[in-house]
């Protein structure tokens, strides 16, 4: 054992599953999701894919899907906002304790639930839908347990340092700086030992969420077609029988304003194969 001041007049004895969990699982597990993802890449390009099911079935699919992006999106921000900007920080610009684990509980509970309540209706769905769960994988099947696990006990941490109210764990002062510690390289590793047991199961189960991440459909996450934002409109011209060329022309003779740019003429006219 190996003691270690955490706060004034306390202390902390690590253990080597302290250290092992604490100080290099999380290294430990960045190497396998780097490195899993570009095998995955590498050799299995055909496979990153979510292998949608909406052919089977569209109905819970339209409710459940974006009821667990939207909320797990809300999750993300809620975790780096806790996890990444430091206590001081927000003190400094006049945040109490009282409206953050206010804004915790409201925002973050919302957003748990709701998550978790997608993510219960597409197990739900996979389950009941006959060629949805024919098409399940065994990967799908152990990506779903660990993922619901994840948010599970996520929301459970949440409302539980929010309803213990003063006597509650204040994860600002453990598990945040233990994460901020792991991207300079010097792992607060006394800070995570003091947690709660709750806050060291959440932690685990989402690293194995990480590790299993590049062999499941999850990859897809990593090559979300942002571009589709910023692509050009698709022009869509009509048939037309008129031998000026395309309706938006026809109809700048009409009006007697120039053409927009896209719809002008371009010299060949549309078959139309039913008057042949």
């Amino acid at each position: 054992m190996l003691p270690a001041e955490t706060a004034p007049g306390s202390a902390v004895e690590l253990s080597a599953p302290d250290i092992l969990l604490w100080g290099a699982l999380p290294y430990i597990m960045v190497v396998v999701l780097v490195g899993g993802l570009v095998w995955r890449y590498k050799y299995d390009q055909f496979g990153w894919t979510t292998r949608s099911s909406q052919l089977y079935e569209s109905k819970l699919l339209r409710i459940a899907s974006p009821l667990f992006h939207f909320g797990l999106l809300a999750v993300i921000a809620g975790h780096f906002f806790g996890l990444v900007i430091p206590k001081a920080w927000t003190e400094a610009v006049g945040m109490s304790q009282e409206f953050y684990h206010f804004n915790a509980l409201l925002v973050g509970g919302i957003a748990g639930v709701g998550t978790l309540g997608g993510i219960l209706l597409l197990i739900y769905r996979r389950r009941t839908t006959g060629p949805v769960f024919m098409a399940t994988t065994k990967n799908d099947k152990t990506m779903y347990v660990v993922l619901t696990a994840a948010i599970v006990f996520g929301l459970w941490t949440t409302l539980a340092s929010v309803f213990e109210g003063e006597h509650g764990h204040n994860y600002r002062d453990t598990v945040a700086p233990w994460f901020r510690s792991l991207f300079v390289f010097q792992p607060d590793i006394t800070a995570m030992a003091a947690a709660p047991f709750s806050f060291h199961l959440h932690t685990l189960v989402g690293m194995a969420l990480f590790v299993i991440w590049p062999f499941t459909r999850l990859v897809h996450a990593f090559t979300a077609p942002l571009h589709y934002l910023f692509r050009p409109y698709i022009v869509y011209r009509s048939r037309d029988r008129d031998r000026g060329g395309s309706a938006g022309a026809a109809a700048a003779r009409t009006s007697g304003t120039a053409a927009r740019r896209g719809w002008s003429a371009v010299g060949t006219r549309d078959r139309d194969t039913r008057n042949r």
